[in-house]
This record gives structure tokens, C-alpha cells and sequence, in this order.
């Protein structure tokens, strides 16, 4: 059945963040519930990057069918494993981590891409799970107009989204972030989902490329460029900080924040000495700024070209990059501290990542790296119960 939703075109947005993208399965699962049981997919354009990428290309060879599609989408996910998608590289985690940064500072982009984890495993799994070539089909047959990856050109500093679809879509750049048209293949997904440090960059052409999410300041501007008009966004963020309970300020348990990690912590005392965080906090850390902020950031200013765009001059707007008009949006993100809920699945971490994550404190890291039925099961539990809990505005949405 060829697309019953009218209207505008719809972009579905699906953000990074290693395991976490879990918690989209959820959503699109809520979201195949909610459609008609024999619905092709409602997306005409569908951009992932980082993890999100793999779901996106899964979704896009399935668009004839949305259910098939998400169905296919959780038996990987229920039976997920670290063993499927990494091998911890020999060796201890300092000398890794030494011997990359050295690299990085050398900048020998001949030298073979150093990480602190092998994805071939990855490569293999999603060799065997996803039809790629059937999403051309799906595009020559009227089911999708484009699917969209994004990674990071290590040497440009670039993010260059690849897109596959429609004839009339034309190359662009902006500020650091160009579209580029090309068949998508499996090097363009590990690109996109080599988090920097924890895999090793993919060689595309003459470039190496890493995680889409780094330095993809404007995630929706894809989406839009491909023609998009109204956009569904799902991020895995969890970026909602709480406030110390009366309970837990009774106790003296502060929440302390981390990024976007709210962790437990005693209080010190003027004479006790702050505890230095460790490796894979700092590494959490700074990947949390480029997992989390960017795409909330987007929205955001999304939502305020929205409200200022009836008073911008038309002339201003025929010579904007692209055409200026305001974007529908719908947000799903989730309603728990991912961080807190990874640190709950702590016992499931394989013992060889014991020395690469020390505790479960180093949430966002433990949050990446935790390819595990428990937590991956958890978090697409997430995601289906905080989409359902927007059932209506969901309904709504797709019947515009």
C-alpha cells in the first residue's frame, strides 16, 4: 500500500548514542501500533546518525512495511550482545588510549585507525540483518523518498551527510555540513556509528570518517534539505536533571551532575579531598556533549524560527539556503536518566570492559558500550511507554 499520508513530506530524525538507541524501537513500536496494522512506513524522509543510522537503514529497506520493519528492529535488539557488535583491543586500556592519542597528534592518516574497541563484530551483524539493497526498490516504488547517514570527515571537520534517494534531490553545504548523494553501503552506517576513541574511523573514498553526532550542529537541517516539512525527532538523551528528593536531602545524599549525569555522591567534608574522576568519566564526559546537547539545542531553535518566521520579509526568506517556512515538529525523548538506568544493568557489562568502564558511575560511557538484552530490553520498554503517553498528539501528527 503506497502512502496514505497526505500532506506535507514527514522526517523522521533518529539520533545517536550506542545502545541507548534502543529506546527508539520502543518509540516506533508504539508509533506501528498506533498506525494501521497494514501501514507502509509514514517517514518520506528518514536521517539517522551515530547508532541511529542503523535503525534508519533498517527502516528504510523495510518501508513498504512499517510493522515488519520495527518487528525486525526488536528481535535484534532482545537478543543484542557486546560480543555482537565489539571485541575489547589487546592490551590495557592506558597503553590504548596512549598509543591513539599519539596517532591523533602525529596525524598519520595512512596509519591503520586505532581504537579502543574492534567493531568488526558489528560489521558482520549488520551484514547479515539489513537488506540494503532493497532500499532503492522502496524509492523507485513511491515508499520513501530518501534515507539520510551522517558522519564526521576527520579531515575536513565536515559533517557530511549521505543521502540515497528521489531524482531532483541536489547536493548542498553550509556552515560545516555538506549533502552529499550516494548509495548507501555498509561503510557509511560504521562511519557514522565509529564513536571516537571506542572505534576506529571508516575510510570512505579518500577520507576517514567518524560518529555522525560530532560537530552535526544542526541534526533537522538533513531532514529539511531532503524535503521535509513536518518532523518527528527521536532523541536518547535522558538529559532531564532532577532535583534532590526531600528524601534524598534528608539522607544527605546530594545529586551531583555530570553532563548529563545525575550520580549519587556523599557529601564532602572541607577536610576531604574531591575524588579525581576517572578515564572513562572524562571520556563519557566530553562524548556526552556531543550526544546529548546537540539535537535538544536544534529543536530548539527550531521552535523559535517557528514562532519569528511570519515576521521575517519574503525577500529575506527567497534568499535564505533553503526554503524558509515553518517545520511541525514533534519531539520523543526519554522520560528516565538513561545514565541511571545503564547503572542498574552494571552486572551485565562483560568482564573484559571492566577495565575500560570502572563502575557503574561512568553512566554516559556504561550507557555506549552496554549492548545487553537487560538494558536494551529496558530501554525499548522506555520508549514504547513514553510514546504511548503521547498517543494522541502521535495520532494527530500523522493526520495532518
Amino acid at each position: 500500500m503506497l502512502k496514505q499520508y497526505n500532506a506535507d513530506r514527514i522526517g523522521l530524525i533518529l539520533s545517536g548514542g550506542g545502545a541507548r538507541a534502543a529506546y527508539q524501537v520502543g518509540v516506533l513500536r508504539a508509533i506501528a501500533n498506533i498506525l494501521p496494522k497494514d501501514a507502509c512506513s509514514p517517514f518520506h524522509i528518514i536521517s539517522g546518525t551515530s547508532a541511529g543510522a542503523l535503525n534508519a537503514a533498517s527502516l528504510a529497506s523495510h518501508a513498504h512495511r512499517l510493522r515488519t520493519g520495527v518487528r525486525i528492529l526488536e528481535h535484534v535488539w532482545k537478543n543484542i550482545s557486546s560480543d555482537q557488535v565489539y571485541v575489547p583491543q589487546s592490551g590495557n586500556l592506558l597503553g590504548s588510549a596512549s598509543s591513539l592519542v599519539l596517532s591523533m597528534v602525529a596525524g598519520k592518516p595512512d596509519s591503520p585507525p586505532l581504537s579502543l574497541l574492534d567493531n568488526t563484530p558489528l560489521a558482520s551483524l549488520l551484514s547479515r540483518v539489513l537488506k540494503l539493497e532493497r532500499i532503492q526498490g522502496n524509492i523507485d516504488k513511491g515508499f520513501l523518498d530518501a534515507l539520510s547517514i551522517t558522519a564526521s570527515a576527520y579531515s575536513s571537520g565536515e559533517s557530511v551527510s549521505f543521502y540515497q534517494g528521489i531524482k531532483g534531490l541536489k547536493d548542498w553545504s553550509g556552515p560545516h555540513r555538506v549533502g552529499r548523494r550516494a548509495d548507501i553501503k555498509l561503510q557509511h552506517l560504521l562511519a557514522s556509528s565509529a564513536i571516537p576513541v571506542l572505534f576506529p574511523a571508516t575510510q570512505i573514498e579518500n577520507q576517514y570518517y567518524g560518529d555522525g553526532a560530532v560537530r552535526q550542529l544542526a541534526p533537522t537541517s538533513t531532514a529539511i534539505h531532503l524535503g521535509a516539512r513536518r518532523i518527528l525527532a527521536i532523541g536518547v538523551s535522558g538529559n532531564r536533571l532532577k532535583k534532590p528528593s526531600n528524601e534524598e536531602s534528608s539522607s544527605g545524599v546530594e545529586n551531583e551532575a555530570v553532563g548529563e549525569l545525575a550520580i549519587p555522591t556523599t557529601p564532602s567534608t572541607p577536610d576531604s579531598a574531591p575524588e579525581a574522576p576517572s578515564l572513562s568519566q572524562i571520556i563519557g564526559h566530553i562524548l556526552n556533549s556531543a550526544f546529548v546537547d546537540t539535537l535538544e539545542n536544534d529543536l530548539e531553535f527550531l521552535r523559535h524560527m517557528n514562532e519569528v518566521l511570519p515576521y521575517v520579509p519574503e525577500h529575506i526568506k527567497e534568499q535564505a539556503e533553503f526554503p524558509m517556512h515553518e517545520v511541525d515538529l514533534l519531539e520523543i525523548s526519554p522520560t528516565k536518566e538513561l545514565n541511571l538506568l545503564a547503572a542498574k544493568h552494571y552486572d551485565e557489562l562483560p568482564k573484559t570492559m571492566s577495565r575500560y568502564v570502572k563502575g557503574s558511575s561512568s553512566g554516559t560511557l556504561l550507557s555506549l558500550v552496554l549492548f545487553e538484552k537487560g538494558f536494551c530490553t529496558d530501554l525499548m520498554k522506555l520508549g514504547f511507554e513514553d510514546a504511548m503517553e503521547k498517543e494522541q498528539s502521535i495520532a494527530q501528527f500523522f493526520k495532518h
